[in-house]
């Protein structure tokens, strides 16, 4: 019952946080100079550009404007797109979000399987050679932007060696040069994390007193450090995966993928407000989500951990 309470009021949390949200966005691009319509080497006709401005309720005062969105938005209804109305934002996310979630789990998939036992290596031998090259490796992999490896990928793999084709989506050999571009900052991230805690746990007062028990390498580092160790990374997950479909705009744009990450970034070129609005509340909501359920999972990975309890729980 306390578990159903506790979920019950981070989603309306979580309500009120996408609320703001959307306010905030809805004033902030009209408040900004020029219109969707607006642009263009040519302008539009004052009639063609009445009628447009009539279609969308832009010929309506903003603060009308705004109260009709959100009565939309209250049933799922985000609109149709002012840049091709032929579609609806939600039939952009209907059909390109599953893109970038694929492309987002993959790469996550990649990070978490490397990054983890890199971890483990570089806090195992700490100050040795594969401390100092797995240090090397995180540090330029942070340091290097996705757009930078995305478009070394290309140029290597793709143009130099022809190993992989360029560009596109529909393949698993497509998807190779995305994913690694994708993976390389997380893979530093959750490397970093993973060593951090492990040395931690290392040194914790219950890992000392199980080897002085007489406990084995083995099961210090795997029944006791472990899993302990991993609770940190939990923690990083779900917000990572959200970032990494956010944070591929750039690299759905370089590879001309068709994701959802591409048509935000189409959005914002062409002002187009409907669109804008409704893929920041979808990811907004879709960060909001997933932080919930791992704090959920979190108390199932360690009992310690009470949700209704938490100190200093908001």
């Amino acid at each position: 019952m306390k578990t159903f309470q506790y979920i019950l009021k981070r989603i309306l949390i979580a309500l009120f946080v996408i609320f703001i949200i959307a306010t905030f966005t809805f004033w902030l691009s009209r408040a900004i100079p020029g219109g969707p319509f607006s642009g263009g080497d040519k302008p539009l006709p004052p009639t063609v550009l009445a009628n447009l401005e009539r279609k969308y309720n832009l010929d309506k005062p903003t603060f009308e404007q705004y109260l009709l969105y959100m009565k939309d938005l209250c049933k799922l209804d985000f609109g149709l797109s002012m840049y091709n109305d032929s579609y609806t934002v939600n039939d952009y996310i209907q059909t390109r979000f599953p893109i970038s979630c694929t492309l987002g789990v993959f790469a996550l998939m990649l990070a978490v399987l490397l990054g983890i036992p890199m971890g483990i290596v570089s806090a195992l031998r700490q100050n040795h050679w594969q401390d100092n090259i797995i240090k090397v490796l995180t540090t330029l992999f942070i340091s290097m932007p996705s757009f930078v490896v995305a478009s070394a990928l290309m140029y290597y793999l793709g143009y130099k060696w022809g190993l992989l084709p360029i560009a596109k989506w529909g393949t698993w050999q497509q998807a190779v040069m995305p994913v690694l571009a994708l993976s390389v900052g997380p893979l530093a991230t959750i490397t970093k994390y993973m060593k951090s805690s492990m040395l931690e746990v290392l040194n914790s007062d219950y890992v000392r007193t199980a080897r002085a028990k007489g406990a084995g390498h083995f099961r210090v580092i795997y029944i006791h450090t472990l899993r302990n160790a991993l609770l940190p990374i939990l923690t990083i997950i779900g917000p990572m995966f959200a970032g990494i479909i956010c944070g591929s705009f750039v690299v759905e744009s370089i590879f001309a993928i068709p994701g959802l990450g591409k048509s935000f970034t189409e959005a914002i070129f062409n002002r187009d407000y409907t669109m804008i609005m409704g893929l920041t509340i979808f990811y907004s909501t879709l960060l909001i989500i997933v932080v919930l359920l791992i704090d959920i999972i979190y108390t199932f990975v360690d009992p310690r951990i009470s949700l209704t309890k938490a100190k200093g729980e908001s």
